[in-house]
């Protein structure tokens, strides 16, 4: 039994819910969000809440349950507070840099790499920590995750990209021979 499927889903006043045959439009200060959900799974609206229950008793139906609701949540806090991450690049010679929506970064390769930043998400450089701020909160950890892959924190110098606030467990490199 799913027990975020089970909690309605709480809209502030400053957010509309609205439904045309399977996609949920939600609406707020921030912009305009849409979900599909599938047919295993049933929304409704209710006095200010939305209720998700699930149709039929299949194990796709008990997994789209609660993965639905927060998606329905999600997409509430998305349009009206958005969503952030945060990456922290280090290493000699490592380097980024925003030029409108292209990020360019240098991470010792013999090519930059310059990536374009999807639409519905915007980012800022502060030194050596690029955040990426979005409504759509698979949207921003998907892109985060794209960035981080490119050069993932190595374990010997802690070189690359890591979250803020990831702590990544140091090695000990090669001993000499006495």
């Amino acid at each position: 039994m799913s027990r975020i499927g089970k909690k309605p889903v709480v809209i502030p006043d400053s957010v509309e819910v609205s439904f045309d045959k399977n996609v949920v439009i939600v609406k707020g200060p921030k912009g305009e969000l849409r979900f599909s959900h599938r047919r295993e799974v049933k929304v409704a609206l209710e006095e200010g809440m939305v209720h998700v229950t699930k149709v039929g008793t299949t194990k796709k139906a008990q997994a789209l349950w609660g993965t639905s609701a927060k998606a329905i949540a999600n997409m509430i806090a998305g349009v009206t507070a958005g969503f952030e991450k945060a990456l922290e690049l280090n290493g000699v010679g490592y380097r980024m840099n925003l030029q409108g929506k292209k990020l360019g970064l240098a991470l010792g390769f013999s090519h930059p790499v310059d990536m374009m930043l999807p639409d519905g998400i915007t980012a800022a450089v502060e030194g050596n920590v690029l955040k990426v701020m979005g409504m759509d909160k698979q949207q921003v950890g998907e892109f985060t995750a794209i960035v981080r892959k490119l050069k993932p924190v190595e374990p010997y110098k802690g070189k690359g990209f890591r979250y803020v606030g990831e702590i990544v467990r140091r090695k000990e490199g090669k001993k000499t021979a006495a």
